[in-house]
């Protein structure tokens, strides 16, 4: 039976329950009938997830709440075990199956809902953090290590300046506390960074310019992006492809594809692709 959405997108495809998604270039993860429950294993969180995501793309995961977005994002930054089925994460050449919380040696940045900054310390410190959390000696040696410089940088990339450093989190505004925990997530160069609505919090005049600076940041630093978010218009104008998780049947339930144009920004929001898509991912979301 042809859908609603196959008919407005070809690319669209409604995923069967033990198929992998498989794509042209190497998948940093795949996920293989994946299930997360806790204790009760007839009220699944994921259930029987199928998916993979290759190097280098800018991933969005939608749905209502309460469809398991966000155990899916803890699943794959390896702090929520599967209770069922399997997590191959790639290293180079190599792939390695996982059902627990190991892989770390595979760098990934997280980025909460709030910025979760210690209030304490400067922007500086809290940049230093991750890298002194590293385990015993070596910690303390990749801070050291950690040039000055390089910091400063990192803040600048994430249009924070240099006077911005020796601020405490009560000095920054909401939006530059937010731009500081994106520095942090990229601070040990992660190869993927993870994203659980980090600009739910904000207005939208300044969602817009996080989202263009994470949009930069994602192809100036070739990372693999995978955002949880439930701003469609956010997902259709940061993607390369989108998902969508849904809570009945429990399960992934579309894989879209988004046709991104060499537009500046502001030619982006307005062009009449970025609407046909969402009209694609509405219908996806709510079927007729």
């Amino acid at each position: 039976m042809v859908t609603r959405m196959q008919r407005l997108n070809s690319q669209y495809r409604v995923l069967p329950p033990e198929g992998v998604l498989m794509t042209e270039n190497p998948a940093i993860y795949a996920l293989r009938e994946a299930v997360v429950h806790f204790g009760d294993p007839q009220r699944p969180v994921l259930q029987r997830i199928s998916l993979e995501i290759p190097r280098g793309q800018f991933l969005t995961v939608v749905g209502p709440s309460g469809c398991g977005k966000s155990t899916l994002l803890r699943v794959l930054a390896g702090l929520q075990s599967l209770s069922g089925g399997q997590l191959e994460r790639s290293y180079g050449e190599s792939a390695m199956p996982t059902r627990g919380a190991s892989g770390a040696e595979l760098r990934a940045g997280f980025v909460f809902q709030q910025p979760a900054l210690l209030p304490w310390r400067t922007a500086m410190q809290n940049l230093r953090l991750p890298l002194e959390l590293g385990s015993g000696a070596a910690g303390e040696g990749q801070a050291a290590e950690a040039g000055e410089e390089r910091l400063l940088g990192l803040l600048e990339q994430v249009g924070l300046s240099r006077a911005d450093a020796g601020k405490r989190p009560g000095q920054l505004s909401g939006g530059m506390q937010m731009r500081l925990s994106l520095a942090r997530a990229l601070v040990r160069d992660p190869q993927v960074l993870l994203l659980d609505e980090p600009f739910a919090a904000v207005d939208d005049f300044l969602r817009m310019k996080l989202q263009d600076s994470l949009r930069a940041l994602h192809d100036a630093r070739g990372l693999t992006t995978i955002l949880v978010t439930h701003n469609l218009q956010e997902a259709a104008y940061l993607s390369d492809r989108v998902v969508v998780l849904q809570p009945s049947p429990r399960g992934l339930s579309a894989d879209l594809s988004v046709r991104r144009s060499r537009l500046s920004p502001a030619e982006r929001r307005r062009a009449p692709e970025q609407f046909e898509f969402l009209q694609q991912l509405s219908a996806a979301l709510f079927p007729s």
